[in-house]
């Protein structure tokens, strides 16, 4: 007999999807980065760079769809190999999310500059609860590609310090805008950029229950399931 296993090729199959995913993860990782640099520069070409780049994130996601449910008709695969595909599929569209809140994180720090709107530090409202989703995201990133759930846990419960610092974050700003009334073009700017921000932050989530999902075989969206885990409250 020459040739693969149907076992080992299905495996070969689904970890080169696996790896285009994560390809996919990793450019949209650094479209962020970009983005918030473009912000805390000041950079509007960078930023238009970005938003011109979530096209290639928009054919990545068609592609490995196309992928993913080829697979499963090829294959008819069952049990854990059966979940991490549907998993893989619901990580591409989480994936492809971020891509588009980053693009919003972009136009924001575009617009700040084209439209030349006053405020004297863009960034800096914005500072913490971007690291905190930077560091979400390539958490959720390593998990998927690990499948380590205990890591996909602890980092969804970041979700909930991430929640407290953008409303912090918008309480600030609506009293700096009600003392500052020409501000209030480039808050609402901000204010968009970081609500942009906190989405990413709730897909990381969403790609950590993927992560549990394929592990546990337990479907844990819209439960506490970190916090029960963790023991948090």
């Amino acid at each position: 007999m020459t040739g693969l296993s149907l076992p080992r090729q299905y495996s070969q199959d689904l970890e080169a999807i696996r790896a285009k995913v994560l390809e996919m993860g990793g450019l949209v990782e650094d479209q962020f980065r970009q983005a918030i640099h473009a912000l805390q520069e000041g950079d509007s070409a960078l930023a238009e760079k970005v938003v011109a780049a979530d096209e290639q994130v928009n054919q990545l996601q068609v592609s490995l769809d196309r992928a993913c449910v080829e697979l499963l008709v090829r294959r008819q695969p069952a049990a854990r190999d059966l979940r991490t595909i549907v998993a893989t599929m619901r990580v591409l569209t989480d994936i492809e999310r971020i891509g588009d809140e980053v693009t919003k994180v972009a136009r924001a720090a575009a617009n700040l500059q084209t439209r030349n709107l006053l405020l004297l530090d863009p960034y800096r409202p914005v500072r913490a609860i971007a690291e905190a989703a930077q560091m979400m995201l390539r958490q959720a990133l390593d998990a998927y590609a690990t499948m380590d759930k205990e890591l996909a846990v602890q980092m969804m419960a970041l979700d909930e310090e991430l929640d407290h610092l953008f409303h912090e974050m918008t309480r600030n700003l609506m009293t700096y805008m009600m003392e500052e009334p020409k501000t209030i073009s480039a808050s609402l700017e901000i204010s968009w950029a970081a609500k942009a921000i906190e989405r990413i932050g709730d897909h990381a989530t969403n790609i950590g229950e993927s992560v549990i999902f394929v592990v546990e075989g337990d479907d844990v969206r819209h439960t506490d399931y970190a916090r029960r885990v963790l023991g948090i409250g």
